[in-house]
């Protein structure tokens, strides 16, 4: 499952070192507005702590971890969705990612110029979303006025559409995000096509210089962190990681929490599979039934799918592994129409 999540912001505000940091990729990150061009995309482990316990026990050749992929796109601009500032290539790469990691300066450095001159998180992150909003605005516009001469020959489709578009295009008038429309379920496939950016479930980082906590008051999870910090952090190894952490009175890194936070933005879950083999977490979204899991792993086993086994993961820990769990009868066979929980431990029977 290739998910992707975008690192955006106006230039200069930290996007860079962000994804230098969560990848140990080293894209260029130069004090000059446009550096990053061509998006930067790398694979990111999610942090879980599960999967080293259920290593302790079954001591498997191999670890695996689950993974999600950032994308560090070059800075938006003021003007940017009439084509300011190489807009239009960038406004493209976010549309292609499935959630927004927004990146807001808060720190000062007269070594590292803001191109609006001043440090205000309000009015940079109204920036980006604006810019976003207009976007969108000028998608929906588009295609209602098409969608309006179309709905005239009574096809049912296209009145839902038109009935959905208006109300849309008010809204994004306002200035407000697309996501804020209340949208059954049931109808969203009638939008899905447009690509919206500002439908994009977001999640805002704070780029402070120190410590410091703010809180604001924005459509979506705000995370504080010292990018700069945080590179270094990511810089050590491993061991020296944990106890640098430690020594700033910290229960994880704020990279950790990040990531975390990502992967739950982007409505996911973790099963495993554990054995001598190897112990895999894998990536499935919430809601899905255990056919859908199987075939995470492999086409073939959600076709010839016939029953799950499923431990649960604190049975599987509390007993010491699966062949207690077995004898003690916390194994349960689910079928078609399981729904997979976060933290299960499954293997999957196929024909």
């Amino acid at each position: 499952m290739s998910l992707l999540i975008g690192i955006v912001g106006l230039p200069n505000v930290g996007k860079s070192t962000l994804f230098n940091a969560l990848t140990k990729n080293k894209a260029e990150a130069s004090n000059y507005p446009f550096c990053t061009i061509d998006p930067n995309i790398g694979v990111v482990k999610v942090p879980d702590e599960r999967l080293e316990k259920l290593a302790e026990i079954s001591k498997p050749k191999k670890i695996i971890p689950t993974v999600i992929e950032f994308v560090d796109i070059a800075g938006l601009v003021k003007g940017a969705h009439k084509g300011e500032g190489l807009g239009n290539k960038f406004l493209a790469n976010i549309r292609e990612c499935d959630a927004i990691c927004e990146v807001v300066r808060n720190f000062e450095d007269n070594n590292i110029t803001h191109v609006a001159g001043r440090i205000d998180p309000e009015e940079d992150k109204e920036t980006i979303n604006i810019e976003l909003i207009m976007a969108d605005l000028a998608t929906v516009e588009k295609r209602l006025a098409k969608v309006s001469k179309e709905a005239k020959s009574g096809d049912k489709e296209l009145i839902k559409l038109k009935k959905i578009l208006e109300p849309l295009k008010a809204l994004l008038e306002t200035g407000k995000p697309a996501r804020e429309l209340n949208i059954p379920d049931d109808d969203k496939y009638l939008v899905k096509e447009l690509s919206l950016l500002s439908a994009k479930p977001v999640i805002y980082v704070l780029n402070n210089s120190s410590q410091a906590k703010v809180n604001l008051n924005w459509d979506g999870e705000l995370i504080n962190l010292d990018i700069k910090q945080e590179e270094e952090i990511a810089g050590l190894e491993e061991k020296e990681q944990k106890e640098f952490i430690e020594e700033l009175g910290l229960s994880d890194s704020g990279l950790n929490k990040l990531i975390k936070a990502s992967y739950k933005l982007l409505g996911l879950i973790t099963f495993f599979t554990t054995g001598p083999d190897e112990t895999r977490a894998w990536t499935i979204k919430a809601g899905a039934k255990a056919p859908e899991a199987a075939g995470v792993i492999h086409t073939d086993f959600e076709k010839g799918f016939i029953r799950a086994e499923v431990i649960k993961y604190e049975d599987f820990i509390k007993v010491n592994g699966e062949k207690a769990a077995r004898e003690q009868g916390l194994i349960k066979a689910e079928g078609k129409e399981y729904i997979i929980k976060d933290g299960d431990i499954c293997h999957f029977l196929h024909s």
